[in-house]
């Protein structure tokens, strides 16, 4: 392509492109969570008016930037795609820069019981009794009260609340899943363990799903983190609130995503001189696995009844 040059006002106007309605113009399915919209073809990119962040390559940046990192286009080609001024029209802009005022922090008000968030974890997640009980005694799992959500809260080592994320406890229509606002990502939801063995997941009912499937008497001594995405943050947090750990073990989601955070993360563990391994689930992620396990352990009840 030759060289086009592009006046100021162009490039300004090319980058205040609204992304989520150029997307959905191009066909592309996103899924609402909270202010931000996700990929549903890429669950670890998100997007705000006119910005994108990569969770799993943690880059991010304008229209210009998305269409040259996921659409294979040259500066050129971009631009001139957000213009769209060949087919005499033009792309919808950002209204007005938002500025930006970080919000304090605040847990949703809890419910008068955990009903519904036992009902939705228990039937349908399959965890353990036993493993989800001795979470929500301690505050770090609750219902919310307005939309009965569960919300797995993640404390500092003086306990008190600095992240929250929030899930919805339908079973059936669209899932929603978000973080609160104001949250500090050092402190997504974890398990603090007194040995030197730390293990790593995407979601929290990942980590509450390998938990319920492998534990021991002993799963409590070690600590876990749940990224609530695929962000080092939370990573980073834990390995400097306890310089105890030892050894890193990243169980992320079995999909392109998962893999390129595995690798991303493994080498920000190696960085620190920890040992790291990764641990893979059979299907797509930790409580596919553990419903899988559940209900073949149901249908080999079933025929041993009938033999």
């Amino acid at each position: 392509m030759p060289y086009i040059h592009f006046t100021e006002a162009q490039k300004l106007r090319a980058n205040a492109v609204d992304l989520v309605e150029f997307l959905r113009f191009k066909g592309e399915l996103l899924i609402r969570e909270g202010s931000e919209f996700r990929m549903a073809s890429n669950h670890s990119v998100t997007i705000r008016g006119s910005e994108w962040y990569d969770h799993a390559t943690e880059k991010g940046g304008g229209p210009v930037s998305f269409l040259k990192e996921f659409y294979g286009m040259n500066y050129a080609e971009a631009v001139l795609t957000l213009l769209n001024e060949d087919a005499g029209q033009l792309c919808p802009q950002v209204s007005t820069p938002r500025e930006k005022v970080k919000k304090p922090f605040e847990l949703p008000p809890a419910n008068e019981n955990n009903r519904r968030v036992f009902a939705y974890l228990l039937k349908h997640r399959c965890l353990d009794r036993e493993v989800l009980t001795t979470f929500v005694r301690l505050g770090l799992i609750y219902e919310d009260q307005k939309y009965h959500n569960a919300v797995f809260v993640g404390m500092d080592p003086e306990g008190k609340a600095r992240h929250a994320h929030k899930r919805s406890t339908n079973s059936q229509g669209k899932s929603f899943r978000m973080t609160v606002e104001g949250s500090d990502f050092k402190y997504a939801f974890n398990w603090p363990g007194t040995s030197g063995h730390l293990l790593v997941f995407e979601a929290p009912i990942d980590m509450l799903s390998f938990i319920s499937k492998f534990h021991d008497s002993n799963w409590a001594v070690h600590s876990y983190v749940a990224l609530c995405g695929t962000s080092s943050q939370p990573l980073l947090g834990m390995l400097e609130r306890h310089p105890n750990i030892e050894n890193v073990l990243l169980c992320l989601d079995n999909d392109q995503a998962g893999q390129l955070a595995t690798r991303r993360l493994a080498g920000v563990v190696r960085e620190r001189g920890l040992t790291v391994d990764a641990r893979v689930p059979v299907n797509k992620d930790w409580n596919e696995d553990l419903c899988a396990n559940f209900q073949q352990t149901e249908e080999q009840q079933f025929e041993q009844k009938l033999s």
